[in-house]
């Protein structure tokens, strides 16, 4: 039997990231999966790979596109914690950047201001691609990688 993408997605990068991290817990689901560390309980600081309307990707997307959100969010109800969390990523941006490259943009929540991201879009993502899961999984764990340790400073 095989898994909903997001699953399967949610796995892949259960079994990518060093273990050395934590246990890592994921949440799956049609449109998404969340990965965090900790309680059973989501932390509001988690990591995703979702689906996203595509008038909120920051470069455009066309109405044919799929748009797939990948990264960092920090979703705390007390947007000051969310900026601190931010800033204190900023901060150590010379750490995180060479592991993630240009396309990771620490800014505001895709459709909500009062969250944070540090995260990647990608358009034109084909959901049927039988790689597409390893691909998100990989990228996840690539910002898992980066971004778990200071957050844990």
């Amino acid at each position: 039997m095989e898994l909903p993408l997001f699953e399967q997605t949610g796995e892949l990068a259960r079994a990518l990231v060093a273990a050395d991290l934590g246990e890592l817990r994921f949440r799956a689901h049609r449109r998404g999966v969340k990965v965090w560390f900790g309680p059973a309980k989501p932390s509001r600081f988690h990591f995703e790979a979702q689906l996203i309307p595509n008038h909120l990707a920051p470069d455009g997307a066309g109405s044919d596109d799929v748009t797939i959100e990948v990264g960092f969010h920090a979703e705390h109800g007390d947007e000051r914690r969310n900026e601190a969390v931010l800033e204190r990523l900023r901060a150590a941006e010379k750490t995180w950047r060479r592991a993630l490259g240009e396309h990771a943009v620490a800014g505001p929540f895709l459709g909500n201001d009062h969250w944070c991201r540090l995260s990647e879009t990608w358009t034109e993502a084909d959901t049927d691609d039988p790689d597409l899961a390893f691909e998100l999984a990989s990228r996840l764990a690539d910002y898992i990688q980066a971004l778990q340790p200071l957050l844990e400073e």
